[in-house]
């Protein structure tokens, strides 16, 4: 009756078909009331009702930074230790060199204070 892809392509049909009528519905039910609360700008771990020109401290960017650069880290780590009983010593000392140059600059980070938040 349905070949291979048309199984796949009725499937993003509904799934787009289903993700327009919710859309649609939200859309048209839901209330729009606008009060100063539900405005105003909002950044994470400020206060919404100061002005929003404000300067961030640059200790909130170099967090992040870190987190993403750790986050890579560990989306590296997840299919080398899936094949690592078939890549041999090679594989296991080149991953090992990337964690060691990760933790060289991971000590660096912390001993110069990038990691204190006062």
């Amino acid at each position: 009756m349905f070949s291979g892809f048309s199984i796949i392509f009725l499937f993003i049909f509904i799934a787009f078909l289903l993700a327009t009528i919710l859309f649609a519905l939200s859309f048209l039910l839901v209330p729009r009331q606008r009060y100063l609360a539900k405005i105003s700008a909002y950044e994470c771990g400020f206060d919404p009702f100061e002005d929003t020109r404000a300067i961030f401290d640059v200790r909130f960017y170099l967090v992040a930074i870190l987190f993403i650069i750790f986050d890579i880290e560990i989306a590296f780590l997840f299919p080398w230790a899936t094949v690592l009983g078939h890549i041999g010593y090679l594989g296991f000392f080149t991953m090992a060199f990337f964690l060691f140059v990760l933790l060289i600059g991971f000590f660096y980070e912390w001993n110069s204070g990038a990691l204190d938040w006062q």
